[in-house]
């Protein structure tokens, strides 16, 4: 999978939305190896989207799931958006700036997933 494609589309979103009187920031993961062995995972719980803002105008949240144009949400990400579904967030799978902001415009819930 080639993951800068995808990175270049969520800059673009970033860029977008934070002209569009929103906050937006990156959700950064990694896996870090333990002195003692082991890793440890740092950042959210797995599927967490990729991006979360706030609306300047009314304060409301988004989270935005960030995928190149032939790219699925895995598994954790599904169970993440049917809680976020379950209670009415602004959420949605985003392949350009323009999706994004459908999403955060519109107040979808759960645009672009499939059932």
């Amino acid at each position: 999978m080639n993951k800068r494609e995808e990175h270049e589309i969520q800059d673009n979103i970033q860029i977008e939305v934070s002209k569009h009187d929103c906050h937006i920031f990156r959700t950064n993961t990694g896996r870090v190896e333990k002195k003692e062995g082991g890793w440890f995972d740092a950042g959210p719980p797995a599927g967490f989207p990729d991006l979360t803002g706030f609306k300047h105008s009314d304060g409301k949240i988004f989270f935005i799931e960030v995928k190149k144009p032939t790219g699925r949400a895995r598994d954790a990400q599904r169970q993440f958006h049917y809680m976020l579904t379950n209670h009415n967030i602004i959420h949605g799978i985003a392949r350009s700036p323009e999706d994004a902001l459908k999403i955060i415009d519109e107040e979808l819930v759960g645009y672009g997933y499939k059932s």
